[in-house]
């Protein structure tokens, strides 16, 4: 999967230089760090005003239809009872804290190449706004070893063994996500030849893990996290333990905070989910914001197709009153359409032009800070 995925990022290398700025140790937000505009949307909480994100035992017998609710109607959900030991989710969120803990020339040892995917690094979506985020990162495509060397020379075994357990445990999660999903619009096994454990002559699925760090920040108002943006996946599933964070942007309601459940584990609809659901499933846009006395962090699992798996529209939620509203693209070219597009990338690949009098619902470029 790495030298596949890595063709899309060496055609967009991202240049962003990390410095010497420790951001566990400031005591003021640097201009660097400093975001004019955090107020694009009004920032709301759960309140009896407020519907909140909705929350799916999925050992429920109706989890298929209310998962298929909570993508149409939000594109994104919380779920319990998913079967990931809370042993595994703690020794991550150990391991994770263990990492961004170290000085920060030694994570430099295992910096992510400008054209590369894995390895320590800011977000890359740095590259699209002029100002930094209050976050560093760790993503980890296939095995973690040659970076977890870089780090602990002499004591990195656990660390990876770890990282691939709950690796394997999140491929299972994600596969019956993504079936529970579909499910929902009728759609089955058979109608997507990609979709089985092996791939099909595609490949197999796709995925990549990544690590977040929010370190506490002295200005919260002034700071933001990890900026405004949607997922480039099928599907994300997101650890983010007791510490608040993450804020999804609904219409009518601004940004409304996802707040931590004990064990839960948060779920929220990619881009490419969105377009093979004919626009069914919104994908949802995001973002974190810090907190003022709290280290955050979070754990992604970014769950995509076979990269030369061709996703379009499913012809069964196709007919003459709902044309195929996005050409046929594989996930390797559509990274590189995001790593050039950014939030445009979804109207880029639209086969209805807003300019012929239809307007892509799911284009999120309006909030991008300038």
């Amino acid at each position: 999967m790495t030298s596949r995925l890595s063709e899309a990022f060496r055609a967009h290398p991202v240049h962003l230089h990390h410095g010497d700025l420790d951001l566990e140790s400031v005591r003021e937000v640097p201009d660097s760090h400093a975001w004019p505009q955090l107020d694009d949307y009004p920032s709301v909480h759960s309140s009896f005003d407020v519907e909140s994100v909705p929350v799916i035992d999925l050992s429920d017998p109706n989890a298929v239809k209310l998962v298929g609710h909570a993508c149409k109607t939000w594109g994104v959900f919380q779920v319990t009872n998913h079967g990931i030991p809370m042993r595994l989710l703690e020794d991550v969120e150990s391991h994770g804290r263990r990492l961004f803990a170290l000085p920060p020339q030694q994570k430099l040892k295992a910096a992510r190449l400008p054209d590369g995917i894995s390895g320590y690094g800011l977000a890359r979506i740095s590259s699209f706004f002029p100002k930094l985020m209050w976050s560093e990162g760790f993503t980890i495509v296939g095995s973690p070893i040659e970076h977890a060397r870089q780090l602990w020379p002499q004591d990195h075994t656990r660390f990876c063994d770890v990282m691939e357990e709950y690796g394997k445990c999140m491929k299972q999660l994600a596969r019956k996500l993504f079936w529970l999903m579909l499910g929902s619009l009728g759609i089955n096994k058979d109608d997507i030849n990609w979709a089985s454990p092996q791939g099909g002559e595609s490949g197999a699925m796709c995925a990549a893990l990544q690590l977040n760090s929010y370190p506490a920040c002295p200005d919260p108002t002034r700071a933001m996290g990890l900026a405004a943006h949607t997922d480039s996946t099928l599907l994300t599933v997101l650890y983010q333990n007791s510490t608040s964070g993450l804020q999804v942007l609904r219409d009518g309601a601004g940004w409304v905070t996802v707040p931590p459940l004990p064990g839960a584990l948060v779920v929220n609809v990619g881009d490419l989910l969105h377009i093979l659901s004919n626009g069914i499933f919104p994908s949802v846009l995001h973002r974190a914001v810090v907190n003022r006395t709290r280290h955050r962090l979070s754990v992604a699992y970014l769950y995509g197709p076979p990269t030369n798996a061709q996703i379009s529209p499913l012809s069964s939620l196709v007919d003459p009153n709902h044309p195929p509203l996005y050409r046929p693209v594989t996930w390797a070219e559509y990274l590189g359409t995001k790593a050039k597009h950014f939030n445009k990338a979804l109207s880029s690949v639209r086969l209805c032009s807003p300019l012929n009098g239809f307007v892509d619902l799911n284009d999120h470029n309006r909030v991008e800070v300038s």
